[in-house]
């Protein structure tokens, strides 16, 4: 049997609440990546993590509990990434340019969160069957709100339902990341710039 992939050992040390919450997420990422949703178990990211399974349960309540936690810090880390290097005194289309240039970017520096973001969310049910996807992109969404808005203010953007459009402009954004990775001999730079312009063409301010 091949052994299982464990998190580089070192030095044993005492580790705070959060980290320890953190190596066992980045174990699960891990998991999750190798195994698939339904593949992964408690015990191999516990093995990942090179802690005991008990640990695990004692920071979640489960497989279910431990992978909305994975997936909602880690679009809370992509969506830190993005937004640290948009300079938000540029008028709103060429924020959007950046961003989506940028989320596409992050197919060749964070495939592995990226791969099992999108695993997690779109297999993770409530107890009564339903998905929770939506309760992922909530934040998401308000912000991109915010920024459109900001953008019809401005004049560089027209007249639309900003959260219908939040919505078409972060499945635009899914998709994306989705075809890249399927197609990694696709330039992700291109890609976004395409998808730049096609989404701008309906969002901004008619002359």
């Amino acid at each position: 049997m091949t052994p299982v992939s464990r998190l580089p050992r070192g030095p044993r040390q005492r580790l705070s609440e959060d980290e320890r919450r953190k190596q066992i997420m980045v174990a699960a990422i891990q998991e999750v990546v190798d195994r698939g949703y339904e593949g992964a178990s408690l015990t191999r990211i516990a093995e990942r993590a090179d802690v005991a399974k008990g640990l695990v349960w004692h920071y979640f309540a489960g497989k279910d509990d431990l992978m909305e936690a994975t997936a909602k810090a880690t679009m809370e880390t992509l969506r830190e990434r993005i937004v640290d290097v948009l300079d938000f005194d540029r008028p709103v289309p060429d924020i959007i340019r950046v961003a989506l240039r940028e989320a596409a970017l992050q197919i060749l520096t964070r495939r592995n969160e990226l791969v099992a973001l999108n695993r997690i969310v779109h297999n993770l049910r409530r107890p009564s069957g339903e998905r929770v996807i939506a309760d992922f992109y909530e934040e998401t969404y308000l912000g991109q709100e915010e920024l459109f808005r900001r953008g019809q203010a401005e004049g560089s953007l027209g007249d639309f339902d900003t959260r219908v459009m939040a919505v078409t402009y972060q499945g635009s954004i899914d998709t994306m990341l989705a075809y890249l990775e399927e197609h990694p001999d696709v330039e992700p730079r291109a890609y976004a710039a395409g998808l730049a312009e096609i989404l701008l063409g309906g969002m901004q301010a008619r002359s």
